[in-house]
């Protein structure tokens, strides 16, 4: 393999460019990225980005002393692909043929169309983005958040600390069930509540109020009116493939991929949140949008690209964190089908405890808030079963 072509200048198309070097690729290596920016950290963008804590410049990724020795091509993204050639289209109408293909294109911010064009109305996905919305931060200004994922609610947590009066409208009746349960999404919607965010939970929005070019106002369903000075959507994202449809790529979702990220052509891999990795214990793919994801399972796709014959390995759980109010949450693992909570330390009424998720004597999942030693031990615990302790008087008779 001489030539190999990352399409997409993000953590996972870096992380990919990485892994070739380091496993021993000395060919071409092009890197292809839409944005003018080379890769940098989006994760801060919600958090110390918008805090003014951390500059632009901080978030990129590259160090001084990189010697990736990559082409860099910016400032225009793909728009076709020819699989049987392994020919890349790009938007200003050049081409680029490789031996092997990572795809990396990543994910974009789900869109409300009634609000498109106005002016105070903000995603949070690229530095563009943030640079946008960090001088609306105004003390006394009414934030809306629509969507109560993570990024809105870290961008809700950096409104309230800034003074702003701030309402997340989710259309759950209770927030962040779909990645915690429904009794720990409990435990982090009290977390905003208890820093003065106004979460509105189980309405739909009727309508929105306009005038110049803005945002007003959210008329919803219940006929409440809830004013607004600034509105950030965070309703999810998708995944930046339909330049690959036709190309003979099965798409669902996302690229579908195998266990190490190969698609279904040979020679071309996906990697990052574009990707839908078929993962065994779950029996069906899944795209996995986390920062961790995209920089451990680069190296994965790259070695089955690299080496045909190159043995499967176990993904690791899926892994994030998040900071809201002063809290560092961290998740890792899969909450669905979870039997039980345990809560393993400490205080969830304080915001500071270990929850494990059971299935059966199997830990399959683990959230901690300030918790951050004992979640690093129980994230490695896993999948794994966890010995029941013995009983005090029989573990004398043991002894005896």
């Amino acid at each position: 393999m001489e030539t190999l072509a990352m399409v997409g200048a993000s953590l996972a198309g870096l992380s990919a460019a990485r892994a070739a070097r380091a496993q021993g690729f000395t060919g071409r290596l092009i890197i292809i990225g839409d944005e003018q920016h080379r890769p940098y950290d989006r994760p801060p963008l919600s958090k110390d980005f918008l805090l003014g804590t951390m500059t632009a410049e901080d978030l990129f990724l590259e160090n001084e002393d990189e010697g990736l020795h990559a082409e860099w091509i910016l400032g225009v993204g793909a728009v076709g692909l020819d699989a049987e050639t392994r020919t890349i289209e790009l938007a200003d109408g050049r081409s680029v043929t490789a031996d092997g293909i990572v795809i990396a294109t990543g994910a974009r911010c789900r869109q409300l169309p009634a609000l498109k064009g106005l002016d105070n109305v903000f995603y949070l996905r690229t530095i563009a983005d943030a640079q946008g919305l960090a001088p609306r931060l105004v003390p006394g200004n009414r934030m809306v958040v629509i969507g109560a994922g993570f990024i809105g609610a870290e961008a809700a947590s950096v409104a309230a600390s800034r003074g702003m009066d701030v309402t997340m409208i989710n259309n759950n009746q209770v927030p962040f069930t779909a990645q915690l349960g429904a009794d720990m999404g409990a435990t982090v919607a009290k977390l905003h509540t208890a820093h003065g965010v106004d979460l509105v939970c189980g309405v739909g929005i009727e309508d929105f109020d306009t005038a110049d070019g803005e945002v007003t106002g959210l008329r919803l369903a219940d006929g409440r009116h809830i004013p607004a000075d600034v509105v950030v959507v965070g309703i999810g994202a998708e995944p930046n493939v339909e330049w690959l449809e036709g190309s003979g790529i099965q798409l669902q979702d996302g690229v579908l991929c195998d266990s190490m990220g190969r698609s279904s052509v040979q020679g071309i891999v996906a990697v990052g949140d574009c990707a839908a990795w078929f993962e065994d214990k779950l029996g069906r793919h899944r795209r996995v949008e986390h920062w961790t994801g995209a920089l451990e399972r680069a190296a994965l796709a790259v070695q089955a690209l690299l080496d045909d014959d190159a043995p499967q390995q176990p993904l690791k759980p899926p892994y994030f964190w998040s900071d809201q109010h002063g809290v560092k949450i961290q998740f890792a693992g899969h909450s669905a089908g979870y039997d039980r909570l345990e809560i393993e330390a400490g205080d969830p009424e304080e915001h500071s405890f270990l929850a494990v998720y059971y299935q059966g004597e199997i830990p399959v999942a683990a959230l901690g808030m300030n918790q951050p030693r004992l979640f690093t031990k129980w994230r490695r615990s896993i999948g794994k079963p966890v010995a029941k302790p013995v009983p005090a008087g029989l573990a004398s008779a043991v002894a005896s």
